[in-house]
């Protein structure tokens, strides 16, 4: 049976392209179309698809407002089209704080070429996010989602509520865990698809004398990572920063890796530091990547770091993780059922490198304990 999709756009050049490019995949059907966003509250309500693929600047209703209303009325995947600019990736952001899933850059130009690799990744994209809806489907029983409990959830975590009838509190050992004795040095983060929201749960709850400099690797686009930076250090107590060559790394101080490039440990015992390199290299699928800043961290922190990864499609961390873990380091997934795609925390889960799997929402305590700060 093929996933629904319903497609979004003002464009009728681009509803027609994606349509085509998405029912050329055997399992993927797009059941209709909407013109704006009015059009796509209306159709995701009584059409109820699996995914939504959703352009930003449309009349009537823009993307922003419709994701906010469908995450109310009914929720469903979306996948938001943006533009790579600095506006695009205010309004990117704006919609995955509303409930949207996972973005694509805009490229007309790509789209209309019959660019395959653009083509494949759009069709992967929309089938992770089916397979996360279909799977809570099942997962959920009828009438235990509410309205009034999707308001106070994260938008991924509304599609993992009540996937399991054991309270949260039995899924883990963290509040459960003891203390380790490591003298930590480093938090080191990475993820992708679901990110961004997954990120921000964290981060907000760290103090602002949190003890131990953060390195995060999120898979973005160069134009968007100063923007998400910026929005994540209004958001915290903690400093936030896009990371520049030659940072040091300062206790509360958080650095995001800039898209497009790789993000690097270097320096002496009493002076760690970041390099950003070009990377122009094909051997690479992730600009940044976080095999390579969790390789780096391995041989300047050997040890002394607490690692994590987060919800995210591919296996990108494995590796370095699998180095870090060589040194003595601590590894942490997140479980399955609050990620939006469980494909980077499987990874490191399935090869025995992660010791603990965690539901997102107790990431923050869990860390604070384990480093001393909670």
């Amino acid at each position: 049976m093929a996933y629904k999709v319903l497609v979004v756009d003002d464009s009728s050049f681009f509803r027609r392209r994606v349509s085509d490019i998405l029912n050329s995949e055997a399992n993927l059907e797009v059941i209709d179309v909407a013109v704006n966003g009015k059009e796509a509250v209306e159709k995701a309500s009584t059409l109820k698809p699996d995914v939504i693929t959703m352009d930003i600047e449309m009349p009537v209703l823009n993307g922003i407002e419709a994701v906010k209303q469908i995450m109310a009325q009914s929720p469903t995947p979306i996948l938001m089209f943006s533009s790579l600019t600095h506006q695009g990736a205010k309004a990117t952001l704006d919609a995955l704080d509303a409930g949207a899933l996972d973005f694509l850059p805009k490229k007309f130009n790509e789209i209309a070429a019959n660019n395959d690799d653009a083509g494949a990744l759009l069709r992967q994209r929309v089938q992770q996010l089916a397979r996360r809806r279909v799977s809570m489907r099942r997962t959920t029983a009828p009438g235990i989602v509410t309205r009034k409990s999707q308001a106070q959830q994260t938008p991924q975590s509304q599609f993992a509520t009540a996937s399991k009838s054991r309270p949260m509190s039995n899924l883990s050992p963290a509040n459960h865990r003891v203390k380790s004795d490591k003298n930590y040095k480093l938090l080191a983060i990475g993820t992708s698809t679901g990110g961004p929201i997954a990120l921000q749960t964290i981060l907000t709850k760290l103090p602002k004398d949190y003890p131990l400099p953060i390195i995060l690797v999120q898979h973005m686009p160069a134009a968007f990572t100063a923007a998400f930076a910026n929005r994540l250090n209004n958001l915290c107590q903690i400093s936030i920063k896009e990371a520049e060559d030659g940072d040091l790394l300062t206790p509360g101080c958080a650095y995001l890796a800039p898209g497009g490039k790789q993000m690097v440990i270097t320096g002496t015992e009493n002076a760690k530091k970041l390099r950003i390199l070009e990377d122009d290299s094909e051997r690479l699928t992730y600009k940044p990547s976080v095999d390579i800043s969790f390789g780096s961290a391995a041989k300047v922190y050997q040890g002394d770091v607490l690692a994590v990864i987060l919800t995210g499609m591919g296996h990108d961390g494995r590796e370095g993780s699998r180095m870090l873990k060589s040194k003595g380091a601590t590894i942490w997934a997140q479980d399955e059922e609050s990620c939006v795609v469980y494909g980077m925390p499987q990874a490191v889960t399935a090869a025995g490198i992660s010791e603990l799997s965690l539901p997102l929402n107790e990431f923050a305590s869990a860390i604070l304990k384990e480093t001393g700060n909670g």
